[in-house]
């Protein structure tokens, strides 16, 4: 099978070395009266390679900015650069572009039970020009580095959660994507297997130049990060 595709300024936002670069964004539910402001005035700078942690309560609009981040919620006002590209205004086809060059893990893994580990894994690839050799290795050996070589062929319903959560990660990191964000990848884990599983996206992430963004409760991997930003009721409040 071949695998094919169809405070910031604005000199500050278009730094070569920033991955991420976010200015005066804001961002509103609903209509009318029942309008609600979730997020106002973020500025962010990540840099590439930079590993952050994203912390605060809930209902502090984390997960919201790291949606918006993903390129999965449109940009309504304000500035928000990945990689370079500007979102707001985006199209659908830019948007998409965006996607692809994003790794994305979620708290629940959202494997598929009836595809293997190897198959939840070849997802990540059909979308790209790879040849089938190619996705073989690649897929392989991202396994091998996450410690399921002997699982290939399992189905999620036989993994711990540790595992699951392991072949999530080599699912976002197959495609080799320059962004990396997660969502509370920790929060079903033990402090053993959730410690296990940041050290090994941070240790494959390095390996691959990734940017990492993490937004999490867990203060157990806070050690692990290069910075941690603080959010409160839809503002930044510390870096």
């Amino acid at each position: 099978m071949t695998y094919t595709i169809s405070s910031l300024s604005s000199t500050d936002l278009s730094t070569s070395d920033n991955a991420i670069a976010i200015l005066n964004l804001n961002h509103y539910y609903g209509h009318g009266s029942l309008r609600k402001q979730v997020l106002t005035d973020i500025n962010l700078q990540i840099q590439r390679g930079e590993i952050v942690l994203l912390t605060g309560p809930s209902g502090s609009g984390k997960t919201t900015l790291l949606t918006l981040i993903g390129g999965l919620r449109s940009v309504q006002s304000g500035s928000l650069k990945i990689l370079g590209d500007e979102l707001l205004n985006a199209n659908r086809e830019q948007l998409t572009l965006t996607r692809r060059r994003i790794g994305y893990i979620f708290q629940a893994h959202n494997l598929l039970n009836f595809l293997t580990v190897y198959q939840n894994v070849e997802m990540a690839l059909e979308i790209q020009h790879v040849s089938a050799l190619e996705a073989n290795t690649r897929i392989t050996d991202i396994l091998t580095a996450v410690g399921l070589a002997e699982r290939l062929h399992y189905y999620p319903e036989a993994l711990s959660g540790g595992q699951k959560q392991r072949v999530a990660i080599a699912r976002a990191l197959v495609s080799q994507p320059q962004i990396i964000l997660a969502d509370e990848p920790t929060a079903a884990l033990d402090k053993k297997s959730g410690r296990d599983v940041v050290e090994i996206l941070e240790k494959l992430a390095k390996e691959q130049g990734c940017t990492i963004l993490i937004v999490t409760h867990d203060n157990r991997i806070l050690d692990l990060a290069d910075r941690i930003i603080t959010m409160e009721d839809g503002h930044l409040v510390d870096s």
